[in-house]
């Protein structure tokens, strides 16, 4: 056994010393990394995944929970500058079973159900009243946690005392809130007024008026209070109405332009006048059907004719006096003599006409543009050499501003607006962008680079092991083709069934082949042997 384990070794050293420096030093390479990538596995096999158990606690939440874990054995780390306490994923779920029956985490406030189990018949007056006031605190705090973008809340609520005399005034209630919302979430109108009506119906004698609500950013929500029949009618409501115009006309430029140079190279700002004055305003109108004519539609004629032929004054001839003073139309007649005989006539001719009769009830809008400016500034091409723009480009930057202009002011202010009044409302400026805010861009990787590194030293070694083995190969069945050949030499193979000679089996085989041979020779032995018996 020795024997053969120095002979392996021997070969190995033989081998080892006939290897070249290179073929060394990329043997010693590749087991070195083959140690280092099964290291590698095996502590991504064997480590342990640790998962958050709580989150957004208290440091004397944490501190509980952590000795309770300590006192079970179980491994856990504190992240999150204290508020998140982290365990081994296979047990996170175990353990919040356990905890939650031992009651933790304890947050340390005070709800309903603290009245159920610690009420007694020795509390007093006021700490009745601390304790419904810290009940009533944070069981409000716990619904606004329900409010979408809403993390956690403070909620201080600050109930006036009840007068000695029920003539007394009641005093109003009033609350304050902090918010910890999620960061870029933004709140709807509808969302604050549900939120101030959420907190008003929690709290007896608590008008909107007295709660103030704000974030982690001291951002204030304020109630709107605009009246619906009536949007604009509040400054704030007009300012935002004005800012939502410049702010979709900036867009639309932004967007053209930006397709057009680039959106990098072109900066926008709208200023625009807004008229918010509602007009009611009812007309009666009057106008003929025939209006080239000035003439209506006949809707009934009358023609009367009188005549008369007479002797002396009788026959008086003029103008008679309408029956109708504003009806004068068609009565005529003849002209008579005062002396002698005289005849008259008299022919009445009257048309009743109809003409359109318009009424119109008119609410005109009370969002209209008065007037409107629009800057641009563009960053030519090549930013150091304002020339790379051509002035023809500038032009028609110009004939664009010009015409959104002319669409945007109302027709009724926008009548007397000459080519040149629009350029006074335009500017477009070209210039470099000297302020730009220029990014830095890094690559994300989801798998590290040195995965990668590992991956191609590792095949580049095998392709380097595979090419030395092949050059090896036929190194050496060169050699063996170049050494003369000899026959190899009959290897003798006992024949098994053939019985192992003794001794007396030898003699017996030589005395049967001297009879054979030598018979004369083998009679003259036997009468010796018989002789000297």
């Amino acid at each position: 056994m020795n024997d053969s384990i120095k002979i392996y070794i021997e070969k190995l050293k033989n081998y080892w010393t006939s290897r070249s420096k290179r073929q060394k030093t990329l043997t010693i390479g590749a087991f070195l990394f083959l140690i280092l990538v099964i290291a590698v596995a095996s502590y991504f096999a064997t480590r342990t995944t640790m998962v958050p158990l709580y989150s957004n606690l208290s440091p004397s939440e944490t501190g509980t929970i952590k000795q309770s874990l300590d006192q079970k054995g179980i491994t856990s780390q504190i992240a999150d500058s204290g508020t998140t306490i982290m365990v081994p994923e296979k047990s996170a779920d175990t353990l919040k079973v356990q905890l939650a029956a031992e009651g933790l985490p304890k947050s340390g406030s005070i709800d309903y159900s603290f009245f159920s189990q610690n009420a007694g018949l020795g509390t007093t007056d006021k700490e009745f009243s601390v304790i419904k006031l810290d009940a009533m605190q944070t069981e409000l705090a716990n619904l606004i946690k329900g409010i979408e973008g809403v993390q956690d809340a403070k909620v201080m609520i600050n109930l006036p005392e009840k007068g000695i005399f029920v003539s007394d005034d009641k005093e109003a209630a009033s609350a304050s809130i902090v918010l910890n919302t999620k960061p870029g979430y933004q709140f709807r109108d509808e969302q604050i007024r549900s939120l101030y009506q959420l907190v008003s119906k929690s709290v007896p004698n608590l008008p909107t008026d007295n709660i103030v609500i704000m974030n982690q950013y001291f951002e204030y929500f304020d109630l709107n209070k605009e009246n619906n029949s009536n949007p604009g009618s509040s400054f704030t409501a007009q300012a935002e109405i004005k800012k939502q115009v410049e702010r979709d006309i900036q867009r639309q430029v932004q967007s053209m332009l930006g397709t057009l140079m680039g959106q990098d190279k072109v900066v926008v700002s709208v200023t625009a006048d807004m008229d918010f004055t509602q007009e009611n305003r009812e007309e009666n109108l009057v106008e003929p059907v025939d209006k080239e004519n000035m003439k209506g539609i006949a809707i009934s004629a009358q023609k009367i004719t009188e005549t008369y032929t007479g002797k002396g004054a009788n026959a008086v001839g003029g103008t008679p006096a309408a029956e109708n003073p504003a009806d004068t139309q068609g009565s005529t007649y003849a002209q008579g003599s005062t002396n002698g005989d005289g005849d008259y006539e008299k022919v009445d001719d009257k048309v009743n006409y109809e003409v359109n009769r318009i009424k119109k009830q008119i609410s005109e809008s009370p969002y209209k543009i008065r007037d409107l400016g629009i800057q641009v500034m563009v960053e030519p091409p090549k930013p150091n050499d304002p020339n790379s723009l051509p002035q023809a480009r500038v032009d028609d930057i110009s004939k664009m501003l010009g015409s959104i202009v002319r669409t945007s002011i109302d027709k009724k202010e926008g009548t007397d607006l000459t080519d040149a009044a629009i350029q006074n409302k335009i500017l477009v400026s070209v210039q470099p962008f000297n302020g730009k805010i220029k990014f830095s861009e890094e690559a994300q990787q989801t798998i590290p680079w040195w995965v990668y590194a590992a991956g191609g030293v590792l095949l580049l070694i095998i392709v380097l092991l595979l090419i030395l083995f092949l050059r090896s190969r036929k190194k050496r069945q060169e050699e063996e083709e170049m050494l003369p050949y000899t026959e190899p030499e009959p290897v003798y193979i006992p024949d098994v069934n053939n019985e192992h000679d003794t001794e007396a089996t030898v003699r017996r085989k030589q005395l049967e082949k001297m009879a054979k041979e030598k018979p004369e020779e083998f009679a003259k032995l036997l009468r010796t042997w018989i002789a000297e018996d």
